[in-house]
């Protein structure tokens, strides 16, 4: 706990000053004011995080936080949870989505086995912090102890220092876990006070009446729980995930650490909402990458002020749409740096 009280701690607001003056050199730059619209926005928000009015490109790095969820046994995935361990040996192989796009990006991918319900064997790519053997069943109780929650948070703030020191200067959130639509689903319904069905999606391609037990396996677990929004651990122990948790952590750390971090899709705006919970002004160090197929992401979105940098019908998480983001993020940094003003290049303003 001591090492989330200190992160939170650390976090402070982004440097307006460093915005004013990246603002300032924007609209000066040889365009219309504005025209670049939310490339624009991106490269005065790193400066603001980074404190550099003309923020260097960054090297990129991608974490992935895999972790199994005992709420599987209520039926409410297409896939048997023994994919989580699979897909992360996919990843290491780098045969999956995320690790096409993360080389495409020129990000380094870190795989960190938090709570995948096997063991793995070592690799030499995999991180191995494994809290627990996946979540317990939230519809008959909570997914985790407090403490568990606990320690899963500070894996990720754990995985993120240890990145941040490795050189990376911009942080992706991914996520491999069979069944994690589904405490994602409750997260966001419990933060928006709004009716499961309302923002309960096919996750993994669930029929009709597969998507009728999701929502009742959900609205069980709320009722049997009863999780606090007024603490956000009692959330995450209650009805999160191991994986999710360690997301949130990620991003408590990014903030601490003055560097900017991509949020994926539906999983990691869970997590998201946590971090804001437990920290509000993490939030002005998020980027949403894109908007998902999943229905309730855009009122995860909503409710933390952000607005997605693509919208590309999306939905299979793993830090995809973060690892594509990533390279408008490039473009945004290279056009405060690299265009010429209006002064430079001789151009005459428009009176």
């Amino acid at each position: 706990m001591e090492k989330l009280r200190e992160t939170v701690a650390r976090i402070v607001p982004p440097d307006v000053r460093a915005m004013a003056w990246a603002q300032r050199r924007l609209d000066d730059l040889t365009k219309p004011p504005g025209s670049l619209g939310v490339l624009e926005k991106m490269a005065r928000q790193i400066a603001g995080i980074t404190g550099q009015p003309r923020p260097a490109l960054p090297e990129k790095t991608c974490i992935l936080m895999a972790g199994d969820h005992g709420v599987t046994e209520e039926g409410v995935s297409s896939y048997p949870s023994e994919v989580t361990a699979q897909m992360v040996l996919n990843f290491l192989a780098g045969g999956a989505a995320m690790s096409v796009l993360a080389r495409h990006a020129g990000a380094r991918l870190v795989v960190v086995d938090v709570g995948v319900k096997s063991d793995l064997p070592q690799h030499p790519l995999l991180l191995g912090r494994k809290v627990a053997h996946g979540t317990a069943n939230m519809a008959l109780g909570p997914a985790m102890t407090r403490e568990q929650a606990v320690a899963a948070l500070e894996v990720g703030i754990g995985v993120a220092e240890e990145c941040i020191r490795d050189g990376a200067g911009i942080l992706g959130t991914g996520e491999m876990g069979i069944g994690n639509t589904t405490p994602s689903t409750a997260i966001v319904a419990l933060y928006r006070g709004c009716n499961v069905a309302e923002v309960c999606g096919r996750g993994t391609g669930l029929n009709s009446e597969q998507l009728k037990r999701k929502i009742s396996v959900i609205e069980k677990a709320l009722a049997v729980n009863r999780p606090d929004p007024g603490d956000p651990l009692d959330v995450l122990a209650k009805v999160g995930g191991l994986e999710i948790a360690a997301l949130a952590g990620v991003m408590l750390a990014a903030a601490a650490g003055r560097v900017p971090v991509v949020v994926d899709g539906f999983i990691s705006g869970a997590a998201a909402l946590i971090a804001a919970a437990i920290a509000p002004v993490c939030r002005e160090y998020m980027i949403a990458s894109h908007l998902s197929e999943e229905p309730g992401h855009k009122m995860m979105l909503e409710l933390l002020g952000l607005e997605p940098c693509l919208h590309m019908n999306m939905r299979l998480g793993e830090g995809t749409g973060a690892a594509l983001a990533m390279l408008l993020i490039d473009g945004a940094i290279k056009i405060i740096n690299e265009m010429a003003t209006f002064s430079e290049a001789g151009v005459a303003r428009s009176e």
